[in-house]
């Protein structure tokens, strides 16, 4: 195998060539740092490579395969943490001049997770400034390029990973996701990602945006994911909304298929604008679940538009939770965010409660159409990737209401904490590639890895690789 291909190679399989000692711990680390080397000047994924703590990492895990040691589920596997979450020892500048020196003292749960299941750090990957926006740029790490096109954008905030798992500087990544930020950037980067159930995943520290945000696994496969998710998921007295219920066998389950399955695809929701490329793609990739044994049914799932709720609420997580960095900070931030924050900082509080109400009444519709379906598709974004450096298609709509056009079916989904995911549809005129979304009625993680891993059978994509 070469280093190219060995780059490309699922984490399942590494795991397992490192427990039948056909791989080498320290070969695997070294040919994706040589990757990194060459390849993330052109992409900006990594803005932290731990490179050293990572070579020392494999060796222990090399020597733990050679005494015979019990090995975990990810021994020897390379994975990154988007630049949000904090890193023992490893500085986590969140996008932002604020914190560009802060290196915490502890981990974040899922990277402690990920560490005791074996896995082996190789550094940070970039992300807007406090994940604020559905691209990649940020004032202290510059802009972030799509591996498929580098003129374009990987999307965000998690674009630091998608275009890591995309471009093979690394099989695994930890995103985090308060408005479609895992599915965003893997629907235009042409990976897997899925926003667990809210609280599957422990979340800290908690997030100004509380309920929204999510944590959870980018990877080039579907049981990558799944092996990913299995260690990530379980209650941690550091989150104190983390789901008490242990993980399902997510990775022993995963091909148990998707026949009978009551399915419905929408192809905008009621509301959105989709362009036509997109549209056609993503009503090709849902007749495949009919072919899968599905029960497919055409309809508008009578949501309603649940944009100026949302918008509440996240505004008002900005302007409470970043007002006071404002006078010291203001002319290093990025212009959009501290729009965002005195944005946030006209609402009163009526509006807030109002908007919670409206946000229990969204989710008990999104309720009731799961008490008759087990899954709603819908094409994971409006548009494909565009320029990079822009937040939105058009630079002349530039503001949060223009974003939330295209992007219009992530973020309802933050709003109830339902299981969504994203698989590669397919790829438009210009190669660029295309998402399709699948989402799952809360606490159903499951049948949303066993329905992506159907549709990876029927339409594999790990096999396409952007030629850098």
């Amino acid at each position: 195998m070469n280093n190219e291909d060995l780059c490309f190679t699922s984490a399942t399989e590494l795991a397992r060539a490192v427990r039948d000692k056909t791989l080498s711990p320290v070969d695997i680390s070294e040919a994706i740092l040589e990757r990194i080397e060459a390849v993330n000047p052109k992409l900006n994924a990594y803005c932290t490579l731990t490179a050293e703590s990572a070579r020392e990492a494999a060796r222990r895990a090399e020597q733990a395969v050679m005494k015979g040691e019990a090995l975990g589920p990810l021994h020897g596997v390379p994975f990154s943490v988007k630049d949000l979450i904090v890193t023992k020892g490893v500085r986590t500048m969140r996008g932002s001049k604020i914190y560009e020196h802060l290196v915490p003292e502890e981990d974040a749960p899922s990277v402690e997770r990920l560490k005791a299941a074996g896995g082996i750090m190789l550094g940070k990957t970039a992300s807007p400034e406090f994940g604020w926006k559905g691209v990649t740029d940020s004032p202290v790490t510059g802009i972030t390029r799509n591996p498929w096109n580098p003129e374009v954008t990987p999307g965000g905030s998690s674009g630091g990973a998608s275009a890591q798992v995309a471009a093979g500087l690394g099989p695994l990544a930890i995103g985090t996701d308060g408005g479609g930020s895992i599915r965003i950037p893997c629907g235009f980067t042409g990976i897997y990602g899925i926003k667990p159930t809210y609280g599957r995943v422990p979340a800290y520290p908690a997030s100004n945006h509380d309920t929204l945000s999510h944590a959870g696994p980018m990877t080039r496969t579907v049981a990558d994911a799944a092996l990913m998710l299995s260690v990530m998921a379980g209650p941690h007295p550091a989150d104190r909304l983390s789901l008490e219920a242990p993980p399902e066998d997510y990775v022993g389950l995963l091909g148990r298929g998707i026949k009978h399955l009551k399915v419905g695809w929408s192809p905008d929701l009621g509301y959105a604008r989709v362009d036509p490329q997109v549209a056609g793609l993503t009503a090709e990739a849902a007749k495949v679940f009919g072919d899968l044994g599905a029960e497919v049914e055409g309809l508008d799932p009578g949501f309603g538009d649940p944009t100026e709720t949302f918008m509440v609420i996240y505004l008002a997580g900005f302007g409470g939770g970043m007002a006071d960095y404002l006078p010291e900070w203001e002319d290093k931030m990025d212009p959009g965010l501290v729009t965002l924050v005195k944005e946030g900082q006209k609402l009163t509080a009526l509006d807030m409660v109002k908007a919670q109400i409206a946000r229990h009444e969204f989710y008990d519709r999104v309720r009731r159409y799961f008490d008759r379906f087990d899954l709603l598709l819908t094409p994971t974004l409006a548009v494909p990737a565009f320029k990079a450096g822009q937040l939105v298609p058009d630079p002349g709509e530039d503001d949060l209401r223009a974003m939330a056009a295209w992007t219009p079916f992530t973020y309802p989904f933050n709003l109830t904490g339902n299981p969504a995911a994203t698989v590669p549809a397919g790829f438009t005129r210009e190669g660029l590639p295309v998402g399709l979304q699948i989402v799952g009625r809360r606490f159903a993680d499951l049948t949303v890895l066993q329905a992506s891993a159907a549709f990876e059978q029927a339409r594999p994509w790990a096999d396409k690789r952007p030629s850098l």
